[in-house]
């Protein structure tokens, strides 16, 4: 029966970051091809601070999370990410255009919560 939980959360580890990867890639091209305001500046850092915390939060850690390394630590970039585009982006938007940052929310809140499992590099 454990095998059963340790492959459910390698499909929702892949699956979850998978997707993710695919907001971080094209923000992640961008940043280096010079945009220095990939999403603005939502939390007033900065627009640059903003896009290397946006990077970060949906390219390097989906890539951490994917291979299950410090899975944990790694959601913890994303769920804030995913909380701010949810709930300060689209906090006035109905719940159609919030519906998907709610999604990787909750995926990520669950993956911080129970780990990677024993098909990662943590193996834990």
């Amino acid at each position: 029966m454990k095998r059963n939980i340790d492959v459910g959360l390698l499909i929702l580890r892949v699956g979850m970051a998978g997707l993710m990867l695919t907001h971080g890639i094209p923000k992640f091209m961008e940043l280096i091809g010079g945009n220095t305001s990939v999403v603005g500046d939502p939390i007033g850092v900065g627009g640059l601070i903003s896009s290397i915390l946006a990077v970060i939060a949906e390219f390097i850690c989906p890539v951490l999370i994917i291979i299950g390394l410090k899975t944990r630590m790694a959601t913890i970039p994303v769920i804030i990410t995913m909380a701010i585009a949810a709930f300060m982006i689209h906090g006035a938007d109905p719940i159609g255009t919030k519906e998907k940052a709610l999604l990787y929310l909750a995926g990520f809140i669950a993956i911080g919560l129970m780990g990677a499992g024993k098909i990662s590099i943590d193996k834990k």
